[in-house]
């Protein structure tokens, strides 16, 4: 892997999302060796990837070159690798690009996608996981739209013309509002020889409300916020098949559709090598101690979504987003530093900033701990805090420019079918 030899401690960290670059922030020129490696050369905002998907961002708004992050950094290393296997007994990994030992590894892969062993919806379905995700969805959707201008019969065109999206999370009900809006503002300009009457959205959500995660007060904001935008909002529906044309629920209804977008649910993307117990089973996620360490392993570490603290406060490890990543990410890089000085080390202790959701223009709903509200100035901190969580002050130029524009012009610019899907 040509990583130059030293005699400083060599720090591994697997993972370039927002604990692995939050990591790598806090080992900056330090007396540590860090290697990051990962599957691409970039940082991905996911929070932001439904307007990549929906045609509201360019997809380079929202990725950062991890090379840029670390250019500064004397003893950081970036390699573009697939980690296959960890040798926990050698203290050494096995990538695609060759072995590289480690003294200190720092796991922070994530998720993937949850398709709950249905094989069915994860072929014919869509995932909103990462950059190509994305814009494969974005593509299909235009696609869609130029499809059903040239259908031949009314039914082929309702089935073009019908998203589905199963998952009534933040990523869903996001999703849901940004198509929304491109069937409320762009299909009429665009598509004069299209009823815009003619496009449907459904979001099917297994539980009893959207945005379970939330309080029943943001449920509820959003629930009206997504009817007033003409979504078709479906709880206690749960998607048994799919095959590509045909939607068939636990109910036994279906529907014709040529877009399933899945967004219900993720689990953790673990590697191999590490003995069974130390991965919890049915989340696949690495059971860790209050200072992040994997257990029975001193010298490897799991940080972010792909890490399961179980505290009194959250016996079920703490929420798969980014706070939890970010904060456990900067604390291990400083935990790193006093275990190579033999200090002791300061126990993770999440600080939850709350939560929010957007459904389109003007509006959102925000749950903080001794405040919940909805509507245009919900939308409008939930703009800022993203905006100011954007890696790179160009991305949030960009960001804030295309936010600015979409706005006063009712309009998406990257209506671009750059690459064309293929089922």
């Amino acid at each position: 892997m040509n990583i130059p030899d030293t005699n400083l401690p060599r720090v591994v960290i697997i993972g370039g999302g927002f604990a692995g670059v939050n990591l790598v922030k806090a080992l900056a020129n330090k007396n540590v060796q860090v290697v990051l490696i990962d599957k691409h050369n970039y940082h991905t905002f996911q929070p932001l990837l439904y307007q990549v998907s929906s045609s509201g961002l360019e997809p380079d708004s929202i990725a950062y070159p991890l090379r840029k992050i670390i250019k500064k950094h004397k003893s950081t290393f970036f390699r573009l690798a697939e980690v296959e296997q960890i040798i926990p007994e050698s203290n050494e990994l096995i990538t695609t690009i060759g072995n590289l030992s480690f003294d200190y590894l720092v796991i922070a892969t994530g998720t993937k996608t949850n398709y709950f062993g249905n094989k069915a919806i994860e072929t014919n379905s869509m995932p909103m996981k990462s950059v190509p995700q994305a814009l494969d969805i974005r593509s299909l959707i235009l696609e869609n739209f130029e499809n059903a201008a040239i259908a031949d019969t009314e039914e082929e065109r309702e089935a073009y013309l019908n998203f589905v999206i199963v998952g009534a999370g933040p990523t869903g009900v996001e999703l849901a509002g940004a198509i929304a809006e491109l069937k409320n503002n762009i299909l009429p300009r665009d598509y004069h020889d299209l009823n815009p009457d003619d496009m449907h959205i459904h979001l099917l959500e297994g539980a009893n409300r959207v945005l379970p995660p939330m309080s029943e007060h943001a449920s509820e904001k959003a629930l009206t916020f997504l009817n007033r935008l003409g979504v078709k909002v479906s709880c206690n529906t749960i998607v048994k098949h799919y095959d590509g044309k045909t939607v068939t629920t636990n109910s036994g209804d279906t529907m014709e559709s040529e877009t399933l977008i899945w967004a219900a649910g993720v689990t953790g993307a673990p590697i191999q090598g590490l003995k069974p117990e130390a991965i919890m089973e049915r989340a696949n996620r690495y059971n860790v101690n209050h200072f992040n360490q994997v257990e029975d392993y001193p010298n490897i570490f799991a940080v972010g979504d792909i890490a399961l603290m179980a505290t009194e406060a959250y016996p079920k490890g703490h929420p798969q987003v980014a706070q939890p990543a970010i904060q456990q990410g900067h604390l291990l890089g400083k935990n790193l530093l006093r275990l190579i000085d033999k200090k002791p080390l300061k126990p993770f202790v999440y600080k939850d900033k709350g939560s929010m959701a957007t459904i389109g223009r003007n509006k959102a709903v925000v749950d903080l701990k001794h405040y919940k509200f909805g509507g245009f100035f919900a939308w409008f901190v939930w703009m800022f805090v993203h905006l100011m969580s954007l890696v790179g002050f160009r991305n949030r130029v960009i960001v804030l420019f295309n936010w600015t524009y979409n706005y006063i012009n009712f309009d998406k610019a990257a209506r671009l079918i750059i690459r064309p899907f293929k089922k």
